[in-house]
């Protein structure tokens, strides 16, 4: 299988999405896209779904699936809108959602059936999903959140917020739901794929004014992350985890974030007017 990786970087919100092709079908699929919103003035922002938009169809290539890796608290997701320029594309997400939504929508107010029927797709673990001819899988990895997924194909791992780059560490485990022993036993499952395996982060907050990054590898991750190195136990590692999150502040747009993204990347009564010309790329039926 051979496949081509395109990183996207949002600077407001240090997230990175992905269209990961196979050129040889010309399918690809497009993970954690961002959608921007300013919290001052409460407006959406579609530019950096708009550059997605744009490069999928300067290069000819057909969206067969939308993924979130997880329901993301600092950022909202341009699924949704996404899906309007790309009818053909199926959202997908982990099949535990519901007990995300179960979660939040409780704490927020937000009244919805929590059985993910707001996507397309739920994944089991071990799943296969594919690209044309060429297919991979789903690994559940919960911990940050009770959803929380890596998608593999091939040596691509998108891991979500279940890893940073290894100089920042690993995802917080105080969200509703989440567990640090999980998170724990989950980047093991990680780290036992093979030694090569690119890890595509969701995020990237450098330490000491290095540039930004969004890939290492299963062997950079376990010699050298800050929280989870080789060595690190369970025990040591829930007791980091757990006296470091006591001291996070809640994520800036995490209100309005998860609202939208417990419904597949829109909030109640929202309507986002996309910016481009609707048309239908290649393959797509109108």
């Amino acid at each position: 299988m051979s496949l081509t990786l395109h990183p996207f970087f949002d600077p407001v919100t240090s997230s990175y999405a992905y269209v990961l092709a196979n050129p040889g079908s010309g399918s690809c699929a497009v993970i954690d896209p961002v959608l921007g919103y300013d919290l001052a003035t409460g407006e959406i922002d579609t530019r950096e779904a708009d550059r997605l938009v744009e490069f999928v169809r300067a290069n000819g290539y057909v969206v067969e699936w939308l993924l979130e890796t997880h329901v993301h608290a600092d950022h909202l997701s341009a699924a949704r809108y996404l899906k309007e320029h790309f009818i053909c594309a199926q959202t997908g997400i982990g099949d535990r959602v519901g007990t995300v939504q179960a979660h939040f929508g409780r704490r927020f107010g937000v009244d919805l059936v929590p059985d993910g029927r707001q996507f397309d797709r739920l994944f089991a673990n071990q799943e296969r999903i594919c690209l044309g001819h060429a297919c991979g899988r789903v690994l559940h990895t919960p911990g940050h959140t009770p959803a929380c997924v890596t998608y593999v194909f091939d040596r691509f791992a998108f891991v979500g917020d279940t890893l940073f780059m290894p100089d920042y560490g690993t995802a917080r485990c105080d969200f509703p739901g989440g567990d640090a022993a999980t998170l724990y036993q989950s980047i093991q499952r990680i780290f036992g794929l093979p030694d090569d395996t690119r890890l595509l982060m969701c995020h990237d907050y450098p330490p000491s004014g290095r540039s930004h990054r969004f890939l290492s590898t299963v062997a950079e991750q376990r010699a050298a992350n800050v929280h989870v190195h080789q060595g690190v136990s369970e025990v040591e590692f829930v007791r980091l985890r757990t006296e470091r999150d006591a001291a996070l502040a809640a994520p800036r747009l995490m209100v309005p974030a998860v609202r939208a993204n417990i419904e597949g990347g829109v909030l109640p009564g929202w309507r986002i007017e996309p910016r481009l010309e609707q048309r239908v790329g290649a393959g797509e039926a109108a």
